[in-house]
């Protein structure tokens, strides 16, 4: 079946090819309704710019990057979701590349990565988009980005982002957990890279301090994003001569390695032990009992900070000074399932 032309979007929407390109380059100056009609075109027809075929015809690139280190394959997933969303709607083709966030030579190879893929911009996933010497390296070589960062409030720091509210999300779950009468409750890192486990652990802490329990060391472990840390974390935990009645993993695989290890204890979830995570991936609904989180829209964190990398590369393409755009901030929403209750009474 031969794909469809842009000629054939612009005879269903009844507009010019200009028009057609504009919308789909998603460039200014075309009337909403105007805008609306090719779209729907494009969707019915099932149009997909060819973006190498673009790129060849002009001086510009019609591709970008998606750069992340993240040992989550929940949150990988959701972010290449997010992005590929808005670039399919668009027209530009996507580069997905997993990089070592601590490698000392990180700067020359993504300034290499770009400049070989002929890509027109970067979307930077933590950790790398919190190294601001990375960030800076970047930005002097003129190359658009945008960074998801975990970030109480818009860092103001010149350079364009999305950022998440990690912290008050974390400090809801906690505060759940001591209004069901929880005193003792672990707190299991994340990766201490990521800007998130610190303003989640924050979280936490503020939470017990504000409800006046003293925030005891021996109820924090460190670890990473990763099941395997949970279950890890769990046993040290449960295995205190004084265990928590509630742990709080830093994201759901986390949580869910909780889950296995109070299993292989012979714990009753939730009422021997309550266990929340964080992000609401797909098996924080699975499991049994389903896992209390706060719900972290990663798709459309990720299609916002491409949207914004988009206008970032058409303002320097355009030669137009960078606007004054307001970085745009996400809040992660406290979701009570069945792994959370009040513990159990004493006898």
């Amino acid at each position: 079946m031969a794909r469809p032309t842009i000629k054939e979007v612009a005879a269903r929407a009844q507009v010019s090819l200009k028009t057609v390109s504009r919308v789909v380059n998603d460039e200014p100056g075309v009337h909403a309704d105007t805008r609306e009609r090719v779209r729907q075109a494009v969707a019915e027809l099932g149009y997909r710019p060819d973006a190498s075929a673009r790129s060849l015809r002009t001086a510009q690139s019609y591709a970008i990057g998606l750069l992340y280190d993240n040992p989550n394959p929940h949150y990988v997933i959701a972010m290449q979701r997010g992005v590929l969303s808005v670039c399919r709607e668009t027209g530009y083709g996507l580069q997905i590349h997993p990089c070592d966030s601590t490698a000392p030579d990180l700067a020359a190879e993504l300034l290499a990565l770009v400049q070989h893929a002929r890509l027109a911009g970067i979307v930077l996933a933590p950790p790398m988009s919190e190294r601001r010497e990375l960030v800076q390296e970047l930005a002097a070589h003129g190359i658009p980005l945008v960074r998801v960062v975990s970030a109480a409030s818009d860092p103001q720091d010149g350079s364009a982002c999305v950022f998440v509210d990690d912290r008050d999300a974390a400090y809801a779950v906690t505060e759940h957990l001591i209004q069901l009468g929880h005193q003792r409750i672990g707190f299991l890192w994340g990766g201490k890279s990521h800007g998130s486990s610190w303003e989640r652990h924050q979280g936490y802490e503020d939470a017990l301090r504000d409800y006046g329990i003293a925030v005891d060391a021996e109820l924090v472990v460190e670890g990473d994003y990763a099941f395997d840390d949970g279950f890890r974390g769990a046993r040290r935990l449960l295995a205190l001569p004084s265990a928590p009645t509630a742990i709080f993993g830093s994201n759901d695989e986390i949580a869910a390695g909780v889950l296995a290890a109070a299993r292989s204890a012979g714990l009753n979830v939730p009422y021997d032990l309550s266990i929340a995570g964080f992000e609401d991936s797909p098996f924080s609904k699975q499991s049994w009992p389903p896992l209390t989180t706060a719900k972290q829209a990663t798709e459309d964190i990720a299609s916002h900070a491409t949207r914004r990398l988009l206008q970032e590369i058409r303002e320097q393409q355009h030669g137009a000074p960078a606007a004054s755009i307001p970085n745009e901030g996400f809040s992660p929403q406290l979701v009570v399932r069945g792994s959370t209750a009040p513990p159990r009474p004493k006898p």
